[in-house]
C-alpha cells in the first residue's frame, strides 16, 4: 500500500504547446509499472482550453468545478458542469476547457499504451472555439 498525501506533488504550468491560455495541472497519481492509469486535476481558467488532441485507450473526465466545453470531432461543441462525467474512447479526437467567461476544473484520468497517455496535435481555432458562445450550440440550455 502506498499513501499520496494531498498536495505532495508539485503544482504545474500547462504547456503553452497543449494548451491555449492558464492552465494548472495538480498532479493527483501515476503508479509505477505495471499499472498504466494516471490521473490529475486540470483548472483551465476562462478561455483556456487544450489542443486538439487523443488518448490510446480513451479518458475519463469528472467535472468538479465551474462550466466548461468539450468537443469531440465532427460532433457538437458540449457544456460540461460540475458531477459530469465525460468518456473519450480510444483515439477519439478531442478537445475541452473552460468557458469564454468560466473557469472549469476537472478530474482527468487515462491510461498509457506503451508508455505514452496522449498524442497532441494543433491549437483549437479561436473561431471554432468562440462558437461556443452562441446557447444554440450547446448540449443544454444556458443557465
Amino acid at each position: 500500500m502506498e499513501i499520496t498525501r494531498a498536495a505532495s506533488a508539485p503544482s504545474g504550468k500547462g504547456p503553452a504547446v497543449w494548451f491555449t491560455g492558464t492552465v494548472r495541472i495538480d498532479p493527483l497519481f501515476s503508479p509505477p509499472d505495471p499499472a498504466r492509469v494516471a490521473g490529475a486535476l486540470v483548472t483551465f481558467e476562462p478561455g483556456a482550453r487544450t489542443a486538439w488532441h487523443t488518448h490510446p485507450l480513451g479518458q475519463t473526465l469528472i467535472v468538479t468545478a465551474g462550466r466548461g466545453w468539450a468537443q469531440r470531432e465532427g460532433g457538437p461543441l458540449e457544456e460540461i458542469r460540475p458531477g459530469d462525467v465525460v468518456w473519450f474512447g480510444p483515439g477519439e479526437r478531442h478537445w475541452h476547457g473552460a468557458t469564454a467567461t468560466t473557469a472549469m476544473s476537472h478530474v482527468a484520468v487515462q491510461e498509457k499504451l506503451d508508455g505514452s497517455p496522449v498524442t497532441w496535435m494543433e491549437h483549437v481555432a479561436q473561431g471554432d472555439y468562440r462558437a461556443g458562445e452562441a446557447p444554440a450550440t450547446l448540449g443544454r440550455p444556458a443557465p
